[in-house]
C-alpha cells in the first residue's frame, strides 16, 4: 500500500509544504513548495487572512504538480514557552489464561494515561516522546507483540500555551484543511537527521530561520529542551540594506546570490551591480559585503553556542546547524570557526530536496509515520484509489470528508 502524507511549516519568511509517499518502507518526495510568507511574524500568525492566502498558494502549487487535492496535513506549531516534562504511567493488561499480547491499543492507552496525569491548565499537548517501555519490569523500545501483565512507559511530554496551537489549527480548519497531527520544528529537525549515533548520544540542533533561531537539545534522539533566539537571516538582509541603501528584496538577493559566509574566501575584485532605493546603480564588492554577512553570522552562531550551554549542563556529542540561512555560500567555514570543527551542517537525505529550509517539514512527516508504526496504525492522507491514480499519472480531484477530530487517532490525545 502506498501511503501519502503532507506537512506544512508556517515560517516567518516562507510557507513550506512537502508531500511524500511511504512505499515499501521507503520515503519518497512527491512535491515540495515554498511561498513567501504574509501575515506571519517570528513564527506567529498576526494576520489570518494574509496567512491563509499564502498557505493556499503553497498548497495550490503542490496540487498543480500532483493533480490531487490536499485537505489533510501535519502542521508544525510555534514552540514559544514550550514546556518539557518527564512523565510515566503503567497499566495492567487484561487477565487471560496466558499472558496478554500487547498491541498498539495498549501502547496508546499507557501514553494517554501518562499525559492525563500531568497535563496542566492552559497548556495543550503537542506530543509525548517515549523514552522506553517496560513489560513486567523488562525495558524495551517497542512492546508490541510481547506478552505480559504490566505495561509501563517513561517519556518526555511537550506542551505549549493553548494559543500556539489553536491559532494555527483554527486557521487551517477555516480553510477546509484537516489537521491530523501537530508537531514542532524542533521535533521535525531531529527526525530529518536521525541516525544511530544520534539515538545513542546527546546533542543539539540550531535552526536559523528568517526572524528567529531555534536552539534545541536532544538526549538519545529525544527532544528535552529548546529556546528561541530573536535573531535570524533577515538581520543579515537588514544589515546589507542599510549599508548599501537597498530594498529588502535586493538585499536578500545580494546575500543569497553573491555574498559569502566567510570573508576569507571572498574576492575583492568580484563586483555585483545593483540598483539602490534611490534608483542609483552601484557596484558591490564581494569581500566587503561578505564582511557584513560574516559579522552577523558570527553573532547568531555565538549566541546559539551560548544557548546550548545554558540549556544543557552536559557536553554535547554533536551540533547540527540547519535552516534556510545555511544555504549561504561557504557557510561551513564560519561554522567551523565558531564551533571549532565540532558542528556540522544538516544534510537532508531525501532525494529531490536538499535545501535545509525544508528540514522541519520533512522530519515532521517522518515523526508522524513513526507514531503510526508505534501504534500499529496504517494510514494515508489520500485514498487508495487516488494514490493509484497519482502513481499512474492520472489527474484526480480528491473529495475527502472533513470530519476533524484533532489528535483523536494520531496525536497522543490532545483533549480527551
Amino acid at each position: 500500500m502506498k501511503n501519502i502524507y503532507t506537512s506544512i511549516d508556517i515560517g516567518s519568511d516562507t510557507i513550506k509544504v512537502v508531500t511524500c509517499e511511504l512505499y515499501h518502507n521507503k520515503l519518497n518526495l512527491l512535491a515540495a513548495s515554498s511561498v513567501k510568507s504574509k501575515g506571519i511574524k517570528k513564527g506567529l500568525i498576526i494576520d489570518a487572512e494574509l496567512a491563509s492566502e499564502v498557505i493556499r498558494k503553497a498548497l495550490d502549487e503542490i496540487e498543480a504538480m500532483l493533480g490531487i487535492t490536499i485537505n489533510k496535513v501535519v502542521v508544525s506549531v510555534p514552540s514559544y514557552f514550550a514546556n518539557y516534562s518527564k512523565v510515566s504511567a503503567s497499566i495492567s493488561l487484561p487477565p487471560t489464561d496466558e499472558e496478554y499480547v500487547i498491541s498498539g491499543d495498549e501502547v496508546t492507552e499507557v501514553l494517554q494515561k501518562a499525559v492525563l496525569a500531568n497535563l496542566k491548565k492552559n497548556q495543550e499537548l503537542v506530543t509525548v516522546m517515549p523514552l522506553d517501555f517496560s513489560v513486567d519490569g523488562r525495558k524495551v523500545k517497542d512492546p508490541k507483540r510481547l506478552r505480559g501483565k504490566i505495561l509501563e512507559t517513561r517519556g518526555i511530554m511537550i506542551t505549549t500555551p493553548s494559543k500556539n496551537i489553536y491559532s494555527v489549527v483554527g486557521l487551517l480548519e477555516n480553510m477546509g484543511i484537516e489537521v491530523v497531527d501537530i508537531s514542532t520544528n524542533s521535533i521535525g529537525d531531529i527526525y530529518t537527521f536521525k541516525n544511530k549515533h544520534i539515538d545513542e548520544t546527546n546533542g543539539a540542533i540550531v535552526n536559523i530561520g528568517a526572524e528567529t533561531t531555534t536552539v534545541s537539545i536532544y538526549k538519545r534522539g529525544i527532544l528535552v529542551a529548546s529556546n528561541i533566539l530573536q535573531i535570524g537571516g533577515k538581520n543579515i538582509d537588514n544589515d546589507i540594506a542599510y549599508m548599501y541603501k537597498l530594498s529588502m528584496s535586493q538585499a536578500e538577493k545580494v546575500k543569497t546570490d553573491f555574498a559569502l559566509a566567510h570573508k576569507a574566501h571572498a574576492n575583492s575584485g568580484e563586483l555585483m551591480e545593483v540598483e539602490t532605493e534611490y534608483h542609483d546603480l552601484i557596484k558591490i564588492n564581494q569581500y566587503e559585503v561578505s564582511e557584513i554577512v560574516m559579522s552577523r553570522l558570527e553573532e547568531i552562531l555565538t549566541l546559539a553556542k551560548k544557548e546550548i550551554n545554558i540549556l544543557n549542563s552536559q557536553s554535547v556529542d554533536y551540533v547540527i546547524i540547519t535552516g534556510g540561512t545555511t544555504n549561504i555560500l561557504h557557510f561551513r567555514y564560519i561554522v567551523d570557526e565558531i564551533f571549532h570543527g565540532k558542528a556540522t551542517i544538516g544534510n537532508i537525505k531525501l532525494v529531490g530536496i536538499r535545501n535545509n529550509k525544508y528540514s522541519s517539514a520533512v522530519g515532521n512527516i517522518v515523526y508522524f509515520i513513526g507514531k503510526l508504526k508505534l501504534k500499529d496504525k496504517n494510514y494515508s492522507m489520500v485514498s487508495n484509489r487516488d494514490a493509484a491514480d497519482l502513481a499512474s499519472g492520472k489527474k484526480s480531484s480528491i473529495n475527502i470528508s472533513n470530519d476533524t477530530m484533532l489528535g483523536k487517532i494520531f496525536g497522543y490525545f490532545f483533549s480527551e
